[in-house]
């Protein structure tokens, strides 16, 4: 068996590794908002988001193009480089995404995989021109900087855009349904769920079928070209029959956009995130067939075939899909991970979490300003009819859910509906980045923030987003030092390093270290 072809088992082993750990962090993407307004029984929840989990995944395939040709150009990398780069950014990727479950924080898979193929990339890239500086002029030729600069930015710029989003439709849906909204979901419930159903289908089908891996590309060509026709009948078709569930059986129009946008939320994340967990060891595999193929040397055999249109096998993704599932069933740390998030948007008081800093009180006082200024410029009719529109229930059951299904409804669909669009874009953007912020940001909106825990909640945001800027800082580093030591010490290095990180990887999610945490 060739050296290689080893490697190549490893990197699939590190996929499976990599999907366990992934989904174990992610899993607060798509399970917080059902969870915290304990729409239903949490194994009812968890078989609803395991189908959407499934589904996404064989919606994926166009964005495995971003392990292969997003971050470099492969024209410019041999077969031995693209498998240093490739193990490199698994290695590192495994005992990140750990260390922050480990400790209960989401972080963000999409960060990770981005920066640590960068970092990866421009070490390989720079040992590469140094010793052979004819191969580009500079390593921003080697690098695709266009298109991974149009990828970070898409990232962070998604902070403030899920948070803005996320604080001002909640702010006029809690308008429009107040806390007491029982008495209004008689009068327009069923349109409201019609048109969030509406919305969803448009966004994660309409734009997301040409990425699915059982769809032919006329069918696709279809169904885009009578985008606007489904959505129309989807909203009439979903309304008439809420109305009726409503009529007929009693049924609570929000807990049927909150249980469908749970699906919604959790197919929108495996269609986007899967090639985080899988698309850089499917890219490995790929890149070996095409090297056996070559009958070249490895260092002889440049990689120019990676740019091209490289179909992603159904096969993996459906396997993938089911790793995944039994991931969200079975892993500890995944409901580890979602209580945080729960606590941070709670409406009523919780066990904080997290320490006021200097930063939270200055955003706080920053806020109060800004608060203060309005209400001096806006007239005192509309002032009060907000303020008694925003009346909100007094929580003192801590068994009450931690917010209602008007602020789950609305998270469920801003975060599909974005999460969804970017993949429509083959842009990786983050679902936790994403999702984690329109949770905050309708959170602030529904005045969940009080004067008492505003200190803790920001504060718990600040920590989580500064969780992210680091993980980008340590994943490109850590990457690039892994790749440093895979091109110089060979076949060895990379095996050693693999049973490492996988040793490591088993030792903290052992069921006995794992029931000690939780």
């Amino acid at each position: 068996m060739d050296y290689y072809l080893v490697l190549v088992i490893a990197l699939l082993v590190l996929a499976i590794a990599d999907l366990m750990v992934g989904v174990s962090n992610d899993a607060v993407n798509f399970l917080t908002s059902a969870i915290g307004s304990k729409v239903a029984p949490r194994s009812i929840i968890l078989g609803i988001a395991a189908a959407g989990v499934f589904v996404g995944a064989s919606f994926s395939s166009g964005m495995m193009e971003v392990a292969r040709k997003g971050i470099f150009n492969p024209d410019f990398f041999s077969y031995a480089d693209v498998m240093v780069i490739f193990l490199a950014v698994m290695i590192t990727d495994i005992l990140l995404l750990d260390l922050f479950n480990s400790f209960g924080l989401p972080t963000s898979t999409t960060v990770s995989i981005v920066f640590e193929l960068l970092g990866a990339s421009v070490v390989t890239g720079l040992l590469t021109l140094n010793a052979d500086p004819t191969i580009a002029d500079s390593i921003w030729e080697v690098i695709n900087y266009q298109k991974a600069s149009q990828i970070i930015a898409g990232i962070f710029l998604s902070v403030g855009v899920a948070f803005s989003i996320g604080a001002l439709v909640q702010f006029f849906t809690r308008l429009l349904f107040t806390f007491r909204y029982q008495s209004r979901l008689e009068k327009y419930g069923s349109l409201f769920a019609g048109f969030a159903i509406a919305i969803i289908v448009f966004f994660l089908l309409v734009k997301g079928i040409k990425g699915a891996a059982f769809v032919t590309p006329e069918f696709a060509a279809l169904v885009n070209s009578n985008g606007w026709s489904i959505v129309f009948t989807t909203f009439i078709a979903s309304s008439i029959l809420v109305f009726s569930a409503q009529k007929l059986f009693r049924a609570n129009p929000l807990k049927l956009v909150v249980l469908l946008g749970t699906f919604a939320l959790a197919m929108a994340f495996a269609g986007n995130d899967l090639v985080n967990f899988i698309g850089v060891p499917i890219s490995g595999y790929q890149s070996y067939l095409m090297w056996m193929e070559s009958g070249l040397a490895a260092e002889d055999f440049m990689m120019s075939n990676l740019s091209k249109a490289v179909p992603t096998p159904s096969l993996m993704l459906y396997g993938a899909g089911v790793i995944m599932v039994l991931t969200l069933w079975f892993s500890a740390k995944a409901k580890k991970v979602t209580d945080t998030s729960v606590d941070l948007g709670a409406q009523g008081s919780v066990d904080e979490r997290f320490k006021p800093n200097l930063v939270a009180n200055g955003i706080i006082r920053s806020a109060n300003a800004i608060a203060h200024f309005l209400n001096k410029i806006l007239p005192r009719q509309i002032i009060t009819l907000i303020n008694w529109r925003f009346r909100s229930l007094r929580i003192v059951d801590k068994d009450q859910p931690a917010f209602d299904l008007v602020r789950a409804s609305v998270n469920l669909m801003i975060a599909s509906i974005l999460i969804a669009f970017a993949s429509s874009l083959k842009l990786p953007l983050s679902t936790t980045y994403v999702s984690f912020m329109v949770a905050m940001g309708a959170s602030l909106a529904d005045r969940a923030w009080g004067e008492g825990s505003a200190p803790y909640r920001v504060a718990g945001v600040i920590n989580v987003i500064g969780g992210w800027f680091l993980t980008a800082i340590g994943a490109f580093t850590a990457s690039g030092i892994v790749a440093l030591m895979i091109y110089f010490g060979g076949f060895w290095v990379a095996i050693a390093m693999f049973i490492v990180a996988f040793s490591l990887l088993v030792r903290n999610n052992l069921p006995k270290r794992i029931n000690s945490e939780t």
